[in-house]
């Protein structure tokens, strides 16, 4: 029998839900800044922290939004919350964009006791961000990495964007030589989603534009064999690091650990519960000056349905997965369809078998949401 797995360790999230504009392909909870949103933003997510303590965590993340568009005194007073309330977590990561950045929020941040920053770049060409509607400008990506460099924090991460319309090879792979360029000692490369209430997803529901699913294919395997070139290790389909920079706090939820999410629209999967805050600022304050947050989509969770997604993401690492040894971490058991399935995927080359570990091949990262699609059938 395996040895069960290890608790893959707690983490804390913060969103922050303020935002200059809408890009063209997101579709995160935001709003625009208001001084007086900000403050009962700022006061209600203090409150909601003393309603429901999360004790010491291993790793935070503030996502949103964009937590930089908060002045320096304000991402201060949100750090000390956390802190207070959580610990210094060993990671840390604030997520910025390039047009947020500046010196003192990021001296804040690192007063604070942030280790790691993450900075949303999409793409260094200015027809590539038109098209997403991005607000910054490749000059100020490249004046906020200097100042992030500056200030020495621990690690660095680029994102970048692929599959975007009018971006053919050639600009994809000058956006790749960039950001190599810059030596982040983290990445993460995302194909474009369209996801409903974005426009983008709108201008393709008229036509206007158009997936091409071969050449997102061909894109990803162009950008494994180029970064793993230049010495970036994928360790997730779409995040590649440094040796010893892998996001930890993404490993605990890719993991199946427990975090706990504060802040409007974040979710949370803590002690056998699953729960979303509202995705609307004025709801979630009410709830938590009335000493009632307010809770939507709760769900208490069977080892199995932790087993399921544990099996689901953790095919998404080039680690793979175990399923008799999370079956053991969970107390549960692996349903017969889920190791037939594995096996007939080992037969197709879409898996391969290291030691006790499942491991998708490049073919198989290809299709890694089908493959999910199909684990979760075996638990129906």
């Amino acid at each position: 029998m395996n040895s069960p797995l290890p608790n893959p360790g707690r983490g804390i999230y913060f969103h922050v839900p303020f935002c200059a504009s809408t890009c063209d392909f997101c579709a995160f909870y935001q709003e625009q800044p208001k001084r007086g949103d900000i403050d009962r933003y700022l006061s209600a997510m203090e409150r909601e922290l003393e309603l429901h303590p999360p004790g010491k965590v291993d790793t935070a993340f503030w996502g949103g939004g964009t937590p930089g568009l908060l002045p320096a005194e304000d991402l201060y007073r949100l750090g000390q919350a956390l802190t207070q309330a959580a610990g210094k977590p060993k990671e840390w990561t604030v997520e910025l964009a390039p047009s947020s950045v500046r010196e003192d929020k990021l001296a804040a941040l690192k007063e604070a006791g942030v280790t790691r920053v993450s900075l949303g770049v999409q793409s260094f060409d200015e027809e590539t961000l038109e098209t997403l509607g991005r607000r910054h400008s490749p000059k100020q990506i490249h004046e906020a990495w200097q100042a992030i460099e500056s200030i020495k924090f621990a690690s660095r991460n680029l994102d970048l964007i692929f599959g975007i319309p009018g971006q053919d090879e050639e600009r994809w792979l000058k956006d790749l030589e960039r950001v190599v360029d810059l030596n982040p000692q983290h990445l993460s490369t995302y194909c474009l989603t369209f996801e409903e209430d974005t426009a983008l997803f709108v201008k393709m529901s008229q036509g206007k534009i158009k997936i091409d699913k071969d050449r997102e294919a061909y894109l990803y395997r162009k950008t494994w064999q180029y970064l793993e070139q230049k010495g970036y290790a994928q360790y997730e389909v779409s995040n590649f690091a440094q040796k010893g920079f892998a996001c930890e706090h993404n490993l605990i939820t890719w993991h199946m650990g427990d975090w706990i999410g504060y802040g409007p629209s974040a979710s949370s999967q803590w002690h056998g519960q699953r729960w979303t805050n509202p995705a609307n600022l004025e709801s979630w304050i009410e709830g938590i000056e009335q000493n009632l947050p307010r809770r939507e989509q709760e769900k208490s969770l069977s080892p199995s349905d932790i087993l399921s997604d544990a099996l689901v993401f953790g095919l998404r690492l080039n680690a793979g997965v175990s399923p008799f040894a999370l079956a053991e971490r969970l107390k549960t058991s692996c349903p017969q369809g889920v190791l037939s399935l594995f096996a007939d995927c080992v037969e197709e080359g879409l898996m391969e078998l290291k030691g006790d570990c499942f491991c998708l091949t490049e073919e198989g990262r290809l299709r890694a949401d089908a493959v999910g699609v199909e684990v979760l059938k075996q638990f129906d």
